[in-house]
């Protein structure tokens, strides 16, 4: 069984689940006011009475407190600015596509750089690459060579990658799956040690005592 959840608090609240002013039916609800300030525990009838004072809304924000909390408020403003921050939140968020690059058992090298330099462009990109070989007739018994190209991939790549999953075939069609490497985590190579940069320096020589 599915259970919708109702959001607790006023930040999330899910328009769709809202009960407002009239549709509000506990027999006592605790009321918060335009301002945050506690009002205390009263009939809905009153506190809706509060609300139509202001020329604003009462709006159940935590149905399974006991008792129930409300605010008064301006429910119309509060979903505009709603809307308005999920919008703000979707501008930002970076949509990650899955790119299919396709391998020949037979790729030559140069043919095999190209495809190779296409995988990762779309990894600096933030995307996935599928990377797939395709077995046509007599190919099937050669898998171990389509195998052995993916594995030769992921070792060219794997400065900018993480697999995500190694190569697996499926019917007549072996892939595997690159996922892009976090901005930090690229090309991390151990410093050289501070002595080993510095050139060996040879001792300066003695002075012969005199006699």
């Amino acid at each position: 069984m599915i259970r919708k959840t109702v959001a607790r608090t006023e930040g999330s609240i899910d328009k769709r689940f809202i009960r407002t002013n009239d549709r509000i039916r506990a027999r006592e609800i605790r009321v918060i006011d335009d301002e945050g300030q506690q009002v205390g525990v009263m009939a809905p009838f009153e506190a809706l009475k509060k609300a139509r004072e202001k020329n604003m809304d009462l709006v159940e924000i935590s149905p399974t407190a006991n008792p129930p909390v409300c605010r008064i408020m301006d429910f119309g403003k509060y979903l505009y600015q709603q809307e308005k921050r999920e919008r703000e939140a979707k501008k930002h968020q970076k949509t990650i596509t899955v790119k299919e690059v396709k391998f020949r058992i037979n790729v030559d090298d140069h043919d095999y750089e190209t495809k190779k330099n296409h995988v990762l462009r779309f990894l600096d990109e933030g995307d996935k690459v599928k990377a797939t070989i395709f077995f046509r007739g007599r190919e099937m018994t050669r898998t171990g060579l389509g195998r052995e190209i993916l594995e030769r991939l992921i070792k060219d790549v794997e400065a900018h990658s993480i697999v995500e999953f190694r190569p697996r075939q499926e019917g007549n069609t072996l892939h595997a799956i690159l996922a892009p490497k976090k901005t930090g985590e690229k090309h991390d190579k151990p410093k050289p040690a501070a002595a080993a940069a510095a050139p060996a320096q040879s001792a300066a020589p003695k002075p012969l005592a005199q006699s």
